[in-house]
């Protein structure tokens, strides 16, 4: 259903060329053999109730849909207990019907860091990339974007956008269980692109930068933000194994680096917006993500650092202009 609508918007515009291997990229995604608890979640999506949306507010620090006529103490505690089938839940906060989800990052915090900069999103088709379970996109759309496609290979996250849009309704949101790499070669076709939380995590960080190049029309705007670490042009860390106990940490450049890479790869007007350290009340083990988090990563004696002696997450943000 959602590719159905999904196809209809994207026909006769730029992207109608990547509607075409949608359904089988999708298809190849969110197969059992690769998700081994994807009926399960599907299950728990399926089992939503139908409950009619009295307001919907996606300017708030959480993501909120307010109930027509306030549930039942039982029906809140029902569908609480469906909501938390889809745990762990790190991205948010929301606000479902009368259910807070308290997720492990604050992600408004990060949203309220990078909003004043970026260019306006009205009327704006926007690709989101690493988008988990796409609070952020919800925000994009808050902001007036036309169309909001968010990636992310997570089916479980792909399933809790899924929930979350059951609430909500119709809106040109979607997220799809996708990478960067099964983007279109040479797309050039999104207004703005937002990669953040993601860069760090790629094995070949140039290559990342010019697939995100590749998704902009000419003129668009990318918001990048990262992982950095303090120094000069040359600065970068390579962890030896983990980083704040996170294995898929590869590379980590200091800002000044970053503006360098971003203009080898041909961006325009490159700058660094914000730079601010992760804390532990931005990310927090919560009721709705139960395992370790920030304060767990941290050196137990110095929260300059990480429990393996980097230096602490300090985050950047970047914007740019493709060519």
């Amino acid at each position: 259903m959602l590719l159905t609508q999904l196809h209809q918007l994207l026909k006769d515009t730029p992207l109608e060329v990547w509607s075409d291997l949608l359904e089988q990229q999708v298809q190849n995604r969110l197969s059992v053999e690769n998700f081994g608890k994807l009926e399960q979640w599907q299950q728990a999506v399926d089992s939503l109730p139908d409950l009619p949306a009295g307001r919907v507010e996606l300017n708030a620090d959480a993501v909120s849909v307010f109930a027509a006529q306030a549930l039942s103490d039982q029906q809140l505690t029902e569908l609480k207990q469906q909501l938390k089938q889809l745990m762990p839940w790190r991205k948010g906060p929301y606000h479902l019907q009368g259910v807070d989800i308290d997720t492990e990052w604050r992600s408004d915090f990060k949203w309220q860091r990078i909003q004043p900069h970026i260019q306006p999103l009205e009327g704006k088709t926007v690709l989101d990339v690493g988008c988990g379970n796409g609070y952020h996109s919800w925000r994009m759309c808050g902001m007036g974007a036309e169309l909001v496609i968010g990636i992310d290979p997570s089916a479980l996250f792909v399933m809790q956008f899924a929930a979350v849009k059951h609430f909500i309704g119709e809106q040109n949101v979607f997220v799809l269980p996708l990478g960067i790499e099964d983007m279109p070669d040479n797309l050039r076709a999104f207004d703005t692109v937002f990669s953040m939380g993601v860069f760090y995590h790629r094995r070949s960080p140039v290559d990342h930068l010019y697939q995100l190049r590749n998704c902009l029309k000419p003129g668009g705007e990318l918001v990048l933000e990262t992982l950095v670490i303090e120094g000069d042009e040359n600065q970068l860390l390579m962890p030896e194994d983990r980083y704040a106990q996170m294995r898929n940490v590869w590379f980590i450049p200091s800002a000044a680096a970053m503006l360098k890479w971003l203009a080898r790869c041909g961006y325009r007007n490159i700058r660094l917006v914000d730079q601010t350290l992760t804390t532990i009340q931005e990310q927090r083990s919560t009721e709705w993500m139960t395992f370790h988090s920030l304060q767990n990563f941290l050196h137990e004696d110095d929260h300059t650092k990480t429990v393996e002696g980097y230096p602490a997450p300090l985050r950047a943000t970047f914007i740019a202009e493709a060519p």
